[in-house]
């Protein structure tokens, strides 16, 4: 569905303060990219801009084609640096609950599970889960509804650095299957990438 992603002169204020100006970017399929830049940039309101969950001072945001609306409903997925989710809930009810509101179906839910070795955590409460383990969980909503066009907001942060190594075989997979990516980071993303990086 999105085989491209196209930043035009974008600039975003937030708070009455200009984030950037002028950022342009074409990202295509199996490509990624990694924003980078000091904290407070931008970095994240751009990841939200892109989803359709921010508005833009000036600039267009393009998905090669695709109907915007559309686009952002069925050809992304927005992760957030924070993992959202429920303390009270176990793994399996978390998950299962990702998985019906992005349409999945039980063979993709079963295999996100063991792709990133969730079932010996499915039935602990999400308040009994390490950071790395709520990231982990977070991050099989990308694979529970696969959708070409992955925004990632610091995903690497809480992992240690066998799964850092994982996760980078998983996006490599979605890189050779025609996905892109669009991440903030500051730490190297564990994929080749090309880098934009934020100034005000």
């Amino acid at each position: 569905m999105i085989g491209q992603l196209d930043l035009t002169d974008v600039a975003i204020r937030r708070g009455g303060r200009r984030l950037f100006a002028d950022v342009s970017l074409t990202l295509r399929a199996g490509e990624a990219c990694a924003l980078t830049g000091p904290n407070g940039v931008g970095k994240t309101s751009l990841l939200r801009a892109v989803a359709g969950l921010v508005g833009l001072e000036a600039g267009e945001i393009g998905f090669g084609g695709t109907e915007p609306a559309q686009a952002r409903a069925e050809g992304l997925h927005f992760q957030g640096y924070q993992d959202g989710l429920k303390p009270a809930r176990t793994a399996r009810e978390e998950l299962a609950f990702w998985s019906r509101w992005n349409g999945a179906d039980a063979a993709w839910t079963a295999e996100a599970a063991e792709t990133l070795s969730l079932e010996p955590l499915l039935d602990l409460e999400i308040r009994r889960l390490s950071a790395g383990q709520r990231r982990r969980l977070a991050l099989a909503r990308l694979l529970t509804a696969p959708r070409p066009l992955w925004l990632l907001d610091e995903p690497l942060s809480p992992l240690d650095a066998g799964w850092r190594a994982r996760f980078g075989e998983i996006m490599r997979r979605h890189l050779d299957t025609g996905g892109l990516i669009l991440a903030a980071v500051h730490d190297p993303l564990p994929v080749a990438s090309r880098a934009l990086e934020l100034a005000s």
